[in-house]
């Protein structure tokens, strides 16, 4: 019998920057902020429990900090989903390129519930990659995530 694959969402993106520097954009908040949530109760360690906010939304997702491999891979679970795990992936393409894989598993619900769910993790993985992407080789802030549901 063939086990029938999980639902995944995924995202990837190459990043003309070491892959210290954009491994450590995940880890720190000080860069996070500028390109995803808005606030974080701290960096990210094994078995840490945080917050991460998205004011504009008025959200906020406890997320537990399962493992950290430096400048190879990061996986958390978010939410209360113990199912619900978020894997980085880092390779080094050369000394100043860097090439990012988000994947994101353990949705749960009605066949359409799972495509919505996916949908929107796959886009905001990918909005948040490019945020990343312009911030680090160009130093720009896009605001990708914030104007992707403007309020009004």
């Amino acid at each position: 019998m063939t086990k029938k694959p999980l639902p995944f969402a995924k995202a990837a993106m190459l990043i003309r920057k070491p892959i210290s520097e954009v491994f450590n954009a995940f880890i720190d908040p000080e860069i996070t902020t500028k390109i995803w949530f808005t606030k974080s109760s701290g960096k990210l360690y094994v078995g840490d429990t945080i917050s991460w906010t998205w004011e504009m939304f008025d959200h906020t997702v406890e997320i537990l900090v399962k493992s950290i491999i430096p400048n190879e891979r990061i996986q958390i679970q978010w939410g209360e989903n113990k199912d619900a795990l978020v894997n980085w992936e880092f390779k080094k393409m050369d000394d100043s390129q860097t090439f990012v894989t988000i994947t994101n598993t353990g949705f749960i619900g009605t066949s359409e519930n799972l495509i919505t769910q996916i949908r929107d993790a796959t886009e905001g993985f990918t909005l948040v990659l490019a945020n990343l992407k312009a911030f680090l080789e160009y130093g720009i802030l896009l605001d990708l995530v914030t104007d992707r549901y403007p309020k009004g």
